[in-house]
């Protein structure tokens, strides 16, 4: 009994001691410490310490961490001391930290190394899937200066250019040697500008015409856009070996992968809970980002006017708002509004019509003026033939005569045909101004629908080389074939054509702008975004309009007094009208009209100044005069009159005809426009739904991709259902805005032209139409 019962307790103790885990000490060898490299830090050792605690104790003590500053002297020292003290591994992260661990021959201690390799300079094999080194293994990003250089050239051509780096790194890299290379025969020179802080950067940068930044990696989000506005400011195109972040704060470009934090973390996690669990370090995997994309910074590039390439477009992810850093003027639509007006040519010309019509009226009235016309003579008669006093053989004499209409129904008549006409060719004006206010608000709207199609089809770019990338992955992990990946490399070149033609038709957009607000054809303008019930749109209450429109006892009186402003306000009518009026002046004037007299009033005044010669007489002048009053009535003028009022008949009857055209066309534009406005409203609300189910259901259906659990036709269904919906939402609320404006403009009344106290009337006067009519 004695015996089992300690063969238990033995037992006991063997499994308590087990079920002991192995405590591991991190020792961290990092190049510098700042608010923001200890969050990251903090993140790492959280992750740690998640991942690897099933299977062992992590610790990370605070005097092992061991901080240099750049400084890979002090990198060597720190190095020693954690290998002679009682880490258990030791992960260095950092360009210094870099720097001594690959110059180490061998490895005392477990040593993980996470930064980037710069593949002119490294002493690693990079074509190895493991270290093969003892204790040694590597998770690194790879650099290229050769490659960065080549990339800042091709953008921007520079002929001299600064390499910035930390200036502990700079002072043990042979760069003037590895720059010499890699530059030697592009007939450009380098500059070498060690930091230890943004400062020194930027007083480093005079008489250079590009920076590449060779390093920073620690620099903070402010310092990074201090430094990016100087450099625009300056004139100075910028690469960073930073992530795509860095170029997002204002730097130009970047070949630098968006690998996420969390998941380089995690594959350090996982490389301790894999050495802790008996894999050694010279087996495992390492892992080299090889995929070097460029990342350029949109607005930045605009700034500089560094030109966009299309043969860019393909291999470029564009960071920034797809707007003109450039631009002169940034128009709202009411500023387009009001500057067509003053600036439109084709108003202008019809203005040109409204004053000759003016003109007319005043030619119409003139034949109330006095005409008035004065006379000289010399006369020489044959002297065989001068008899006195009447036809001596030289005389001068003089004459002047006046004719004044006192009464005349023609005249009466044309200037109130010619007043009509007048108010007709006003009304003609107000309605091409109406014309203009749609012709402009359609040109806006479709800048802002290219700019939203501009960073949407830039987005839908970005998310085929995702599922490029997920499509190699999978052939690389045999769970497809290589057609999903050449599937994709077609459907990116296809996204890549319509991202250009989307950066055309914008650049159509605003030429068209311009063209119409008279600018040169090549003047840089951007325009304001849409939104409902903010700027100069606050007038019109999206809410209240969906309310009415949605409620069946207040939508058809709605329409109902619409159509009955559009018919007050309506030019055309006006216009029809007034010559309507025209035309019947013109039949009285050829029925009744005909018979009343035309009464003017005649004058005659002769003077002979002298004669001589034969026949002539005493040579003080002779004179006389004669005044009359003349009555005219015409009895037969080859049947002019009956015609006439035949025609103006015909016109009568056909201007009636036009005006009832018109009434109906209103009605049925007006019932149509609301009801397009009501689509629109609809598209708002759904469209929102649309978008967040379409993300949703391509997120699953990438993860499901990415498994293996879905075939290449769905996912690319999922992504074009997604593009579908993203463009659908943005041109919601624009659609809805633009017809709303085109429904003013059936009703002849533009909310945004009008002042807060006429759209409230107007408001009222619904109101009261209501009270009135629908008792």
């Amino acid at each position: 009994m004695r015996k089992h019962l300690v063969f238990i307790l033995f037992l006991v103790s063997f499994c308590c001691w087990s079920q002991t885990k192995k405590a591991y000490t991190i020792g961290m060898l990092v190049d510098i410490s700042t608010s923001e490299t200890e969050v990251l830090l903090e993140r790492l050792k959280n992750e740690v310490s998640s991942v690897v605690g099933e299977d062992a104790e992590i610790i990370f003590p605070e005097e092992y961490r061991m901080i240099h500053n750049y400084d890979v002297n002090l990198a060597r020292k720190n190095y020693q001391s954690l290998i002679n003290s009682d880490v258990d591994i030791i992960i260095a992260i950092g360009s210094a930290s870099n720097i001594v661990i690959q110059g180490q021959t061998s490895h005392a201690k477990p040593t993980i190394l996470f930064g980037s390799i710069n593949t002119d300079m490294t002493t690693l094999d990079l074509e190895k899937r493991t270290s093969g080194i003892e204790n040694f293994t590597y998770l690194m990003g790879v650099q290229s200066f050769s490659q960065d250089l080549e990339t800042l050239k091709e953008l921007s051509d520079f002929s001299s250019v600064g390499v910035a780096i930390e200036s502990g790194i700079a002072a043990v890299l042979p760069l003037d040697t590895t720059l010499g290379d890699i530059l030697k025969g592009t007939g450009t020179s380098f500059k070498i500008i060690p930091f230890e802080n943004v400062e020194d950067i930027v007083s480093g940068i005079e008489n250079l015409d590009a920076l590449y930044l060779a390093g920073g990696f620690f620099l903070t989000d402010e310092e990074i856009k201090m430094l990016s506005n100087v450099l625009i400011e300056k004139g100075i195109p910028s690469f960073t070996s930073t992530a795509p972040e860095d170029v997002g704060l204002g730097l130009m470009a970047t070949n630098s992968g968006d690998d996420n934090v969390n998941q380089i973390f995690r594959r350090i996690a996982l490389t301790i809970e894999a050495y802790v669990n008996g894999n050694p370090l010279s087996e495992q995997n390492v892992f080299i980002d090889f995929e070097q994309r460029l990342t350029a910074n949109f607005n930045t590039m605009q700034k500089l006017g560094i030109p966009i390439r299309y043969s860019l477009i393909e291999r470029t992810d564009f960071v920034g708002e797809f707007k003109n850093p450039l631009s002169e003027k940034t128009y709202s639509l009411l500023d387009i509004l009001n500057e067509n007006f003053e600036r439109n040519l084709s108003l202008q010309s019809q203005q040109k019509d409204v004053e000759l019509s003016q003109q007319d009226v005043k030619t119409a009235k003139s034949n109330y003026y006095p005409d008035i016309t004065a006379n000289a003579t010399f006369t020489n008669v044959d002297d065989r033939v001068a008899v006195a006093p009447i036809s001596p053989e030289f005389s001068t004499d003089g004459n002047i005569q006046l004719n004044q209409t006192i009464y005349s129904e023609a005249a009466n008549a044309n200037i109130t045909v010619q007043k009509n006409l007048q108010k007709a060719q006003e009304a003609n004006f107000n309605a091409a101004q109406l014309d203009a206010i749609l012709e402009a608000s359609n040109l806006y709207f479709n800048a802002l629908v290219s700019k939203v199609n501009v960073k949407i089809q830039n987005q839908n770019l970005q998310l085929t080389k995702e599922n490029l990338k997920l499509a190699k992955q999978n052939y690389e992990a045999g769970q497809s074939g290589k057609s999903d990946m050449l599937r994709f490399e077609s459907q990116m070149a296809q996204n890549t054509q319509t991202m250009i033609e989307a950066i055309n038709q914008l650049d159509q957009a605003f030429i068209s702008i311009n063209q119409l607000l008279n600018n040169p054809i090549d003047f840089e303008l951007d325009v304001v975004d849409a939104e409902l019930g903010k700027g100069v749109f606050e007038a019109y209450n999206y809410n209240q309009l969906a309310e009415i429109l949605d409620n069946p006892l207040l939508k058809d009186p709605f329409v109902a007094f619409l159509i009955e402003e559009a018919k007050n306000n309506s030019p055309e009518l006006v216009s029809l009208d007034h010559n309507l009026k025209a035309v019947e002046r013109n039949f009285r004037l050829n029925s009744f009209g005909r018979l009343i007299p035309t009464v003017a009033l005649q004058g005659n005044y002769n003077q002979n100044f002298n004669q001589w010669g034969v026949g002539s007489i005493d040579p003080d002048p002779a004179n006389n005069y004669n005044v009359g009053v003349n009555l005219s009535l015409p009895i037969f003028n080859q049947f002019r009159n009956n015609i006439n009022k035949q025609t103006a008949k015909i016109q009568q009857d056909q201007l009636e005809i036009n005006i009832q055209n018109t009434e109906l066309a209103i009605e049925s534009n007006v019932s149509v426009g609301v009801l397009n406005v009501f689509n629109q409203i609809s598209n708002i609300r759904l469209s929102e739904v649309s978008v967040n189910a379409a993300e949703e259901a391509l997120e699953l259906v990438q993860t499901s991709y990415s498994e293996g659990a879905v075939s290449i036709i769905q996912l690319i269904d999922a992504q074009n259902n997604y593009l579908q919906a993203q463009l659908a939402q943005a041109s919601a609320t624009y659609n809805f805005l633009l017809n709303s404006i085109q429904l003013e403009r059936f009703m002849g009344y533009n909310f945004l032209l009008h002042t807060e106290e006429e759209n409230n009337a107007f408001k009222q006067r619904f109101a009261e139409f209501l009270d009135a009519n629908f008792d």
